[in-house]
């Protein structure tokens, strides 16, 4: 595995603050929750704020699997990096040929809020998958094939990803122009080890992640 090559970078410029998306604490461990009021006392108090989460995640190591192309001479720029929380949905689903039935957890869609450096919501990330800001700022990720994925230390949470751009769609607003869509720094997430009872049933399972979104250099 190789260092990432942003990781000595984590200030961007004033006109993209906004995009520098983290997230709302969801109870998960000793978080709390961030609101506009408190959003000062909660950083210098605990030091679990969205932005911490954000720059901790300029020093992990990305998995080779995950890694951006290198895409030469001229490379790849940071458009935006989001920090998520919410919740990953499942449905139960019948397994082909099991009598008596038995069944699974099969995904459905993520549905999350997006927070920014101040802690603010500025959007949310849902089914498609799409993560938007505003009627003018939005995109749409799909896996590769076959998928782009890597393991994450702890056993209880999602993959990390790297996504490319949705066929038949364009990014708009700030994501004009972004190619690939890196999910990292996962925490929980996975469907439940208990299998489900019926067809019926559904689950929603805490989640949070880093979001990446990185444009090719012309």
């Amino acid at each position: 595995m190789r260092k990432n090559r942003f990781s000595k970078f984590f200030l961007l410029p004033a006109f993209l603050s906004t995009a520098f998306i983290a997230c709302k604490r969801d109870g998960i461990e000793d978080d709390s929750v961030f609101t506009s009021e408190n959003n000062a006392t909660a950083v210098s108090e605990n030091g679990n704020s969205p932005a911490a989460h954000i720059a901790a995640s300029e020093n992990l190591v990305i998995p080779a699997t995950i890694e951006l192309p290198a895409n030469l001479p001229n490379g790849n720029t940071r458009v935006a990096t989001f920090y998520a929380v919410g919740v990953q949905k499942y449905k139960a689903q019948q397994i082909a040929g099991s009598d008596p039935a038995a069944y699974q957890w099969v995904f459905v869609a993520p549905q999350a809020d997006l927070y920014d450096i101040t802690n603010a919501k500025v959007g949310t990330h849902s089914a498609g998958p799409t993560w938007q800001l505003s009627i003018n700022d939005s995109i749409y990720g799909q896996q590769y094939s076959p998928p782009k994925t890597a393991p994450s230390e702890d056993l209880v949470s999602i993959d990390w990803l790297l996504l490319k751009i949705k066929t038949g769609t364009v990014p708009t607003g700030i994501f004009s122009n972004v190619a690939y869509i890196q999910r990292i720094a996962t925490k929980g997430g996975k469907a439940p080890t208990t299998p489900p009872n019926n067809a019926s049933e559904t689950a929603e399972v805490k989640y949070k992640a880093v979001y990446r979104f990185t444009k090719i250099n012309p």
